[in-house]
Formats: C-alpha cells, sequence, structure tokens
C-alpha cells in the first residue's frame, strides 16, 4: 500500500501530505500508478475521472508542458497537488501527441457508474508507439517494433502487432543493422544492456535513430521461456543467443502492453538479408523510393501506390523494399501482372471489390487478440462477402493469380455467424447496448421484451394518470429520481393519496409512487442484464472468430497481394509501361522514362536510350547542372528495381539482368549532429559502395569528389572508377570533371556520354537527350545566369573562365603537350633537370 509519504514524494507538489490518510481517489490514483511504472516505466497514466482523464503530480505538470493545457490544483482540507486532464471525446488526439512526444500512455477507466463510493477503476489500456493496435491511432503503413541484440553478430527482431509479421535476422556489421533498422522506419526500438552500458555506441545509436528507445528484459532465460510460452517450443532457426534474446525480449515487451495476450503472433520468420537485392537506406533515400527530398516532392512509392487496400499499400513497400533475387519469382509476378494488363474487365472488376474491402490483415489479428470490435466485426463480414466474387473473377487464372484464389477462402460460416448475430449498424463500443440482433438469443430477446413491457407501461402512465386524476400531470425521467410525475405547485394538494412528494421545487412538485419505483427497478434489472447478457454473447462470437485466424490471415495476404498485382497492372495500363525481359549481362532501355518525373511533366518529358554491357559496361555522363544528368541516372537505376519487384517499367523496350545491389552516390548531405561533414559523408557512403560493389551491381555515382579542392577531388573520382572497373560492376558516373572523360582510351568497357545542350542567342538550351560521347562544356556560367546571379558577377565570371582556359591552353596545356611529346628512354638527366627547371619558370610567370 503507498503511504502519504509514498505519494508526496511522487507527486512532488502535495502539500500538507502528513496530516493525515490520502484522500481515497488519491490513493487509488498512486496504486494504479504504481502498477503502470512497474508494466511501462516513464508512462503517463490518465485517469478517468467522470467526463474526463485526469493526470496529478508530476505526471500534470508533464501533461500540461506537453500538451499546453492549463494546469490546475485539486485540494482539500490537507492535499493539494497539481492537477491536469483532458476530456474523454478527445482523448485518441491527445494520445496521438503524446506518442509522437516520445511519452507513453496508459489509460485508467471507470469500471462501473458513479454512486456514493469509491468508483472502481482499472489499466485498460497502454500505449506505445510500437505496439500500437487500434486502427484509430495507427496509420496505413507497417508499425514496427524493434529488438537488437549482440552476440555472435547484431540480432534483429521486427514485430508489427497489429498485424501479426514477426520476423528477424543476424547481420555481420553495425552498419548492415542500421541500414535495415531504417529500411523499416521502427517506430520503437528495444536495446540490449550491452548497447545501454556502452555510452559511445548509444550515443551513435541515439544519433541515426530518433525514435523512442525502451528498455526490455534481455535475460536469455526469461527469453527462452517467453519464445516457449508463445510457440510451444524455441524455433529451431532462432539458432544463436542473440536471436533468442531479440526475438524473447520483443515478445515479452508486447505482452505487457497487450494485457498478456499475444494470440495475433503465431510464428516468427528468419529471414537472410542477402534474399532479396541490396538496397542500402542511402539509395532508398537518393532514389526517393519512400521519401522525397524536397516539401512537395513526389516519390516512387505514390508514383505507383494506387492501391485499394492499406493491407495492399504495406505490401506495396515490402516490395519495394526488398526486390526480388529470384528469375523465377521475378517472371511469376511479371506473368501475373501481364494478364491484368490484358484482360481490363478482369483487372476492373478485381479493383473494383477491393475498393470495398477492410483492412483484414489488422482485422485478423484482432480477432486473434480477441479485442476485436462491434464495428470490426462488421467490416469483417462485408470483406469476407466479396471472397466469393473475387473467386469467381478469377476463375480459370493460373501462375501466381491461380495461387492467389486458392488463398482466398470464403469462409461462409463465419459470414453467417457474424450476420445472424449482430445488427446491421452496430455500435463502436461494448457496453452501448443494441448490439446483438433480434432472434440471435432467446433469453436475450426475453429480457429485452421485458424492459420494453416495462417503458411501454412507463409511457403510457402519463396518459392514465390524467385521466384518473383530472390533474395536468407529466411523467418524466432524470438520473438523480428516476422517474417521477410533475404538477405545478397550484395543483400539488390535489395528487391522490398514493403519491409521494420526492422534490419540491420553485413552482412544481415531483412525486413518485410504490408501482412506478417497482417498474422502474424491473426495468433497470432487465436492462443491465441484457447488457451482460450482450458482453457475453459478443465474447462467444468473438471466441467462434478466433478458430479461423489461420485461414483469415491468409485471405488477407492473398488480398494484399492481388492489390499491388492489380495495382502495377492499372499503372502499366494507364501509362504505356512495358513488359521487361531478363538478360544474362545486358541493359537495353529503349526510350525509358523516369516513372515519377515522367508524371509531373507529361508529354514534355524527354526519353533516352540505355544501354550497357560487356563492352559498355560504365557510363560517364557530362553535360551542364539542370540538363537531366540525375534524371537519367535515376532512370536506368528505377526500371532495374521496377523489374525486381516483378513490374512493368516506363520504357518501349527493355531487357535487364538480375542485379544483387543498387548502389548510390547521390547529393550533398552532411551530418553535423554526428560531427561529418558533407564531404565525410559523401566518403563514408562512397566507401560502404566499393566495400560491397560486385560484378552483378548496378551503382550510380553523381559529382563524387565535389566536396573538397579540385586535384583531391578529381583524384579520388578517378580512383573510384578505376576500382568499379576492376570489380566489373555495372556503373553510371556523372560528373563535370572533363579531366575523366580521356579515360574512354584507356578502361575498356568505359564509354562517354553527354545531355545535349546549346548555347545560342536567347541563351542555353537544354534538349535533355542524352548522346554518345563527352560534352563540350559544362556551361556553368550560363546555368548561372539562368539562376539569376547578378549580370555583373557572370560578367565577371566569363572573364575569368576565358582567361583561366587560355592559361590552361597556352601554359598548362603547351607542358603537358611537351612532356607528352618526349623520348624519355633517350632523355639523360641532366636534360631532364634542365626541362623541370625550363617548366617552373613558365609555371610560376
Amino acid at each position: 500500500m503507498t503511504t502519504a509519504n509514498g505519494l508526496f514524494n511522487f507527486i512532488g507538489g502535495l502539500k500538507g501530505a502528513g496530516k493525515g490518510p490520502l484522500p481515497s481517489m488519491l490513493q487509488q490514483y498512486v496504486e494504479l500508478r504504481d502498477e503502470v511504472e512497474e508494466r511501462l516505466p516513464g508512462a503517463i497514466l490518465l485517469f478517468q475521472c467522470g467526463d474526463f482523464f485526469e493526470t496529478f503530480g508530476e505526471d500534470a505538470e508533464r501533461l500540461s508542458r506537453l500538451l499546453g493545457i492549463t494546469l490546475t490544483h485539486k485540494t482539500s482540507k490537507d492535499f493539494s497537488t497539481p492537477m491536469a486532464g483532458v476530456p474523454i471525446r478527445a482523448k485518441d488526439q491527445h494520445v496521438e501527441r503524446l506518442l509522437a512526444a516520445g511519452v507513453k500512455v496508459a489509460i485508467a477507466e471507470q469500471m462501473e457508474l458513479p454512486g456514493s463510493g469509491l468508483v472502481d477503476r482499472k489499466v485498460t489500456d497502454l500505449f506505445t508507439p510500437g505496439t500500437l493496435t487500434e486502427e484509430r491511432l495507427l496509420g496505413a503503413d507497417e508499425n514496427y517494433l524493434a529488438s537488437v541484440a549482440t552476440g555472435d553478430g547484431y540480432a534483429l527482431a521486427l514485430l508489427d502487432v497489429s498485424t501479426g509479421e514477426f520476423k528477424c535476422a543476424v547481420f555481420g556489421t553495425r552498419g548492415a543493422l542500421y541500414d535495415e533498422l531504417a529500411r523499416h522506419r521502427a517506430r520503437e526500438v528495444l536495446l540490449a544492456p550491452e548497447f545501454e552500458e556502452n555510452a559511445a555506441l548509444l550515443s551513435d545509436f541515439r544519433a541515426k535513430f530518433p525514435v523512442m528507445i525502451s528498455k526490455g528484459s534481455f535475460d536469455e532465460a526469461a527469453c527462452e521461456a517467453e519464445l516457449r510460452s508463445t510457440f510451444g517450443a524455441i524455433p529451431e532457426s532462432l539458432a544463436t543467443s542473440a536471436l533468442v534474446r531479440a526475438c524473447g525480449s520483443i515478445l515479452a515487451y508486447t505482452r505487457s502492453t497487450q494485457h498478456g495476450r499475444l494470440d495475433m503472433v503465431t510464428r516468427v520468420v528468419r529471414y537472410e538479408p542477402g534474399a532479396s537485392l541490396h538496397l542500402s537506406d542511402a539509395a532508398l533515400r537518393a532514389l526517393e523510393v519512400f521519401q522525397a527530398n524536397s516539401a512537395g516532392g513526389s516519390t516512387l512509392l505514390s508514383a505507383l501506390a494506387h492501391t485499394r487496400t492499406a493491407g495492399g499499400k504495406r505490401r506495396l513497400r515490402a516490395w519495394l523494399r526488398s526486390p526480388l533475387l529470384d528469375e523465377a519469382s521475378i517472371q511469376g509476378r511479371l506473368d501475373a501482372v501481364e494478364a491484368l494488363v490484358r484482360a481490363p474487365d478482369l483487372r476492373d472488376g478485381i479493383r473494383a471489390l477491393l475498393y470495398r474491402a477492410h483492412d483484414l490483415e489488422r482485422l485478423a489479428a484482432r480477432v486473434a487478440s480477441q479485442r476485436v470490435l462491434p464495428k470490426e466485426v462488421a467490416a469483417l463480414a462485408r470483406t469476407l462477402e466479396l471472397l466469393p466474387e473475387l473467386d469467381a473473377l478469377l476463375e480459370g487464372q493460373g501462375g501466381l493469380l491461380g495461387q492467389v484464389r486458392a488463398r482466398l477462402t470464403a469462409l461462409p460460416d463465419v459470414v453467417a455467424i457474424i450476420r445472424a448475430a449482430l445488427v446491421d449498424n452496430p455500435p463502436i463500443r461494448l457496453g452501448e447496448g443494441g448490439l446483438i440482433r433480434e432472434g440471435f438469443s432467446a433469453e436475450l430477446d426475453a429480457l429485452r421484451d421485458e424492459a420494453l413491457t416495462g417503458r411501454a407501461w412507463m409511457a403510457d402512465l402519463e396518459a392514465r394518470e390524467r385521466e384518473r386524476t383530472g390533474l395536468p400531470i407529466k411523467v418524466a425521467y432524470n438520473s438523480v429520481f428516476g422517474y417521477y410525475l410533475e404538477v405545478s405547485q397550484a395543483h400539488a394538494h390535489k395528487v391522490p393519496s398514493d403519491y409521494r412528494q420526492v422534490a419540491t421545487l420553485k413552482d412544481r412538485a415531483r412525486f413518485t409512487r410504490p408501482d412506478v419505483r417497482e417498474r422502474e427497478r424491473d426495468i433497470a434489472r432487465c436492462e443491465s442484464a441484457a447488457e451482460r447478457l450482450e458482453f457475453e454473447v459478443f465474447g462467444e462470437l468473438r471466441a467462434a472468430l478466433a478458430n479461423h485466424v489461420e485461414l483469415l490471415s491468409a485471405a488477407a495476404g492473398a488480398l494484399s497481394e492481388l492489390d499491388v498485382l492489380s495495382t502495377l497492372a492499372e499503372v502499366a495500363f494507364s501509362r504505356g509501361w512495358n513488359r521487361p525481359a531478363t538478360s544474362s549481362g545486358e541493359v537495353r532501355l529503349v526510350q525509358a522514362r523516369h516513372p515519377v518525373v515522367e508524371l509531373a511533366l507529361r508529354e514534355a518529358f524527354v526519353p533516352n536510350d540505355a544501354v550497357m554491357n560487356a563492352s559498355r559496361r560504365m557510363l560517364v555522363l557530362t553535360g551542364p547542372n539542370m540538363a537531366g544528368k540525375s534524371t537519367y541516372l535515376r532512370t536506368v537505376v528505377l526500371c532495374a528495381l521496377l523489374h525486381q519487384i516483378g513490374s512493368f517499367v516506363p520504357v518501349d523496350e527493355a531487357e535487364l539482368p538480375l542485379f544483387d545491389a543498387i548502389h548510390t552516390r547521390i547529393g550533398a548531405n552532411d551530418d553535423l549532429a554526428g560531427g561529418r561533414s558533407t564531404f565525410m559523408v559523401e566518403m563514408s557512403e562512397l566507401a560502404a559502395i566499393l566495400h560491397s560493389a560486385t560484378s552483378k551491381s548496378l551503382v550510380i555515382l553523381d559529382e563524387v569528389g565535389r566536396g573538397t579542392s579540385t586535384l583531391d577531388g578529381l583524384a579520388i573520382a578517378q580512383a573510384a572508377l578505376e576500382h568499379l572497373h576492376g570489380v566489373g560492376a555495372f556503373t553510371l558516373f556523372a560528373t563535370h570533371y572533363f579531366e575523366l572523360t580521356r579515360l574512354e582510351g584507356e578502361l575498356p568497357g568505359l564509354v562517354n556520354l553527354h545531355v545535349a545542350a546549346q548555347e545560342e542567342a536567347r541563351g542555353l538550351t537544354f534538349y535533355h537527350q542524352v548522346l554518345e560521347g563527352a560534352a563540350k562544356s559544362s556551361y556553368g556560367v550560363e546555368v548561372a545566369k539562368i539562376a539569376g546571379l547578378p549580370g555583373s558577377v557572370t560578367t565577371r565570371a566569363a572573364a575569368l573562365l576565358a582567361s583561366l582556359t587560355a592559361k590552361s591552353e597556352g601554359g598548362d596545356g603547351e607542358l603537358a603537350r611537351e612532356l607528352a611529346s618526349l623520348d624519355l628512354a633517350r632523355l639523360t638527366p641532366m636534360e631532364a633537370l634542365g626541362l623541370l627547371h625550363a617548366w617552373q619558370k613558365k609555371l610560376s610567370s
């Protein structure tokens, strides 16, 4: 039992704590808060008091600061403590704000109607960013909780409790672990003690992942017990101590927030990071796959995301995050997309039905945990009713579409019991009444009939009493007096003798009668019993639905997959995309377009060809800024990415090999919080590429080396090109270093390309056409004019450029020609010294 001093220590601002026992409500609050602190340390407890959720003491002060609400005080003779609260009707929006601010939230609700004594309250909900299951608090995307432990490598567990998806992997390096965490955008992370105890490691982690870091239990024995409790045994795939600890801790933490229930988690899948095309977080950001690099910009996901269901959008994200390496799987998806492209009626029919479907993945998870609400059960029935129609549409389809059809189990018995049990438009929450359909439960019908008879008796009472007494009697009800008979004061002395007065107002008097009170008690008894019975009947329905979770989950997965396939087909059909062929080692794109930029420019977009093979393994692209170099690079890479998720691509024709990884180094980003300049970030990303690229990798490098001096940058850029040439990676390299174009004759397979531009009387014209050969100029001064630099600056820049060019051609260029003409085999040491002396004088003049 918490003492007054204990309350004083918690509340902080409490006054007079030693003068007597705590008020009973504050005592209850502190006891519940102690319970919350044990289960979810650091959480704010929202404590229901009538129509508000209140907080006290330090929690009140935190809530006031975080939400910007007024801080008041609860006072009595012996106590005063800070108090702040939010209306019940606005709970969800305030919970969202608290979670976004990195604060966990506990809810304690009243379990009974207020009476003369202390109202019973219990902790009903625990909210953390990574363990949300309530649809009203969730977005459509995945909502991952992550857990990280070390041992034989870095073990990562990822759980989306809203769908039951649970997977894990082991990574050899911290960088690979960080990449995977970033790609999955975990909302909350549990870190093993070895992270917490290493200040430098923890600081590095916090700098890279500004998400909520929570404390989990990583004791190996406890984690093993958790795994056995959840799955019956420790899964064989969890072969290392680190995996056991990561997976066990995430289950234990989630169980503590779900009141001990984890029925939605039925299996854990261990995946191999190398089983899909490698896309680093840097590559995903550079290619703007999920997040635009500029405010209001578009992404590849947004260009494709015409999915009809929330589950379909999540599945599309997963496909983009982990493109395939297996050719048979890619061809299976491409076959399905092509079948839907060629059959517009089938495609339109599928998409029209999916538009009416609810989020079956999350519904199945809530059914499994038996926390599904009446409205959600009705949504489940509506979604299941679509399955027979989808089955009929897919009849006769083979391949992947046939496999999807086989998983769309209709479950007519489930639909029938839901329709029989629930009214057509059930209430949102339990306890509101009017939930179970008439005729489903004879006992419930009898209670309702009895209550209805009582209400009918009450409804007729006014007319009967007016006729019996001849007085203008009114029958009414309120929560204080219940049912009562009311007359004006002028008629109060005329009421019958069986009337008993219960209230006197200024101009009216209120009465009751024994039979009215008895009938009122009967109505309340029947309605209360009916409410309890409705809850029991709905509980039985929940339990019955939970028996079908496995089939519901399979159908949910099939719906999501069908949604993505039909979406890719719709995009391909509406935008003129075509099916790519898989080649053994050649990139051939005819009239390729950038899938996102094309949407913005429409007909103004200029398509380009791209050819890469054994004799064109490296493409060095030069030309002015704004001419389209980066767009060209991204076009090739995005076509490769789309191919390996099983999508058609924005081309007239395409042949593409299967790449093992896509590496990118684009743009200028710093990490000042981590102590890294723009150039250091660039070099770190380049280092990661050079260490991991293989002959099956696709590499795009844009302006490597521009963050340092010209000579340093040029040297680094050339050395990187030479390294990738040695590796044999498919490489596209955009640069302003014209010195690199001479490598075309020195490195076999390196080819120069340029983006066409022409300096004309009205200024510089961009043609956005990629042609063979090196560009004549970078047109930097001309681009500066277009950007709006003052005329005096661009005029001076043009003059300086001419002077520097002349010097280079007349001085440095002459020296270069002299050096190239020397016969070194016949040159004596004295002659060499003489030449060096002469050249030095020329350079210093």
